[in-house]
């Protein structure tokens, strides 16, 4: 049985090597795109947040004139979930909705735009500090993960443009 797993595991390995799959991150220009990417996110907490997971996921290089400037507006919201009989939030389910222009610096034209989401839940407390530890937690884990949304979608963009 092991061995003809090992067998199977070979000749898949072997018929892959030859398909001609290229990395996303292996195609010409993309990284080098995504590091010269200009955050411009709105003020406060949750912009702040994004903006810096998108710079660290773009790892930007800040030695070099941007070539896109990305333009963010952010939308927020909160759902009181798991109401206790005393019609207290046990939970909260938190919406953050990224919308992104990319614009080109050299024309000034939007050429990609898209709209992220994500929904997450995190536990409210009764101690008021530890409510608000939570719900900041919850912001940057959303922020986290929409700036790895938006940087797979743009790595994905660029590298469909660098192949035409």
């Amino acid at each position: 049985m092991r061995k003809a797993l090992a067998l199977c595991l070979i000749l898949a390995a072997g018929a892959l090597s030859g398909c001609g799959l290229t990395p996303l991150y292996g195609t010409p220009g993309v990284v080098s795109n995504l590091a010269s990417i200009d955050v411009v996110a709105p003020e406060g907490r949750t912009g702040y947040l994004i903006r810096q997971h998108l710079d660290d996921a773009f790892a930007k290089n800040h030695g070099v004139t941007p070539a896109w400037r990305m333009n963010l507006q952010l939308n927020e919201a909160r759902y009181p979930r798991g109401v206790r009989i005393d019609n207290v939030a046990t939970r909260y389910e938190y919406v953050l909705t990224a919308n992104y222009a990319l614009v080109s610096t050299a024309s000034g034209v939007a050429e990609k735009a898209g709209s992220v989401r994500v929904e997450l839940t995190y536990d409210s407390a009764d101690q008021p500090y530890a409510s608000i530890a939570a719900q900041q937690d919850a912001q940057d884990r959303a922020a986290e993960e929409a700036a790895r949304r938006i940087q797979l979608e743009l790595a994905a963009w660029l590298a469909d443009r660098a192949k035409s």
